[in-house]
């Protein structure tokens, strides 16, 4: 039973297992906060009815969902129709699963290094990058399978606004790259282990890779291709059902694999400079409990903050929204990887510790 237990693929199916029900759990608890921040920010009380403080109401709404009609509207393109859902829940699944989310010491048969992740590639930063833009695909297939003006807006707003801002969001990590000279998340954070947060070593590609978060993720003020009063409902108007709520779930998803992959790039992932040195010697799995409580309790804080954002900004217009993009960022963005460079030659050795 041990020797079964200890093969490698049974712990890589026991990691997915994890990561799935980690993302699955999630998202429902980011629904519940997601109203009871708003309640609070617009002086509400929010749910409260449903369960102990309201925390049974995204249950609630799965289950009406569940029953709700679920229909095709006319001369839809029905494959596309049926596979854009969840092709905008997919990726945030896929992305989580490449971020380490702790360490246990000595257990180099969970991963290398003691490493607590699903998988472990040297192009990890890449890879993430690769498979969190395919959601965006999802959304302009709703569009286009819809067969509805609206939601055809949302689904080229959303291509318009990927492109834009995948550009912003290669040339920070490029800065990072450049800096750590590695695209190995796990030794991203071991390197902010020993010495100090690439947040206060890499400011500016810190806030360029954060604005272009909030656009990949379609969050408010950048939710253009949803838009409830130009749009109607933008890409998703003619969902209903469980297929509206195979979106609700991607948007969280995304949003939950976003604000794990910032922590792990620039507040350190699963480390603190004052308590993660003193774990190196306690069993495996005070380590790993520990490790991965902090590296959650950084997630959620992000999350908050995504919310709070959402609930104060007004949103922008779409020319505005391609304007801050092209005319602002990517020049800024620019600059920065000059500046980098120039550090490192100069600098190199003081500043980033290589």
């Amino acid at each position: 039973m041990l020797e079964l237990l200890l093969n490698p693929w049974v712990i890589l199916i026991i990691k997915m297992g994890v990561a799935l029900g980690m993302v699955l759990g999630a998202v429902p608890m980011l629904v519940w906060m997601e109203r009871k921040v708003s309640a609070r920010f617009q002086r509400r009380i929010g749910p409260n009815r449903v369960g102990p403080f309201g925390l049974l109401q995204s249950l609630a709404d799965a289950v009406k969902l569940m029953f709700k009609e679920d229909f095709f509207p006319r001369a839809t393109d029905k494959i596309l129709f049926l596979a854009a859902p969840i092709m905008t829940f997919i990726p945030g699944v896929l992305a989580f699963s490449l971020i380490p989310i702790g360490h246990a010491g000595g257990m180099d048969m969970i991963g290398p290094r003691g490493v607590l992740a699903v998988s472990h590639i040297e192009m990890g930063l890449l890879l993430f990058l690769a498979v969190s833009s395919i959601s965006s695909y999802g959304l302009a297939f709703a569009g286009w399978a819809s067969n509805n003006q609206y939601s055809l807006l949302g689904g080229v707003r959303s291509s318009a606004q990927l492109i834009s801002y995948e550009i912003v969001m290669g040339m920070s990590v490029l800065s990072l790259v450049m800096m750590t000279g590695t695209l190995n998340l796990a030794t991203m954070v071991e390197q902010q282990q020993a010495g100090v947060w690439n947040i206060l070593r890499q400011p500016l590609t810190f806030i360029l890779f954060l604005i272009a978060g909030f656009a990949e993720t379609n969050r408010a003020p950048f939710d253009l291709p949803e838009a409830e009063q130009e749009l109607v409902g933008g890409y998703h108007t003619e969902y209903t059902g469980m297929r509206y709520a195979w979106f609700m779930l991607g948007e969280y998803a995304g949003l939950w694999a976003m604000c794990s992959i910032i922590t792990t790039l620039f507040l350190g992932g699963w480390t603190l400079p004052w308590l993660t040195p003193s774990l190196a010697h306690a069993p495996w799995f005070v380590e790993a409990l520990v490790s991965v409580g902090i590296f959650l309790a950084k997630v959620i804080s992000l999350v908050f903050f995504f919310m709070w954002v959402r609930w104060t900004m007004p949103r922008f217009r779409w020319d505005q929204l391609m304007s801050l993009g092209w005319r602002t960022l990517i020049p800024i963005g620019l600059a920065n990887i000059v500046l980098t460079a120039v550090l490192i030659q100069f600098v190199g050795g003081a500043l980033y510790g290589r």
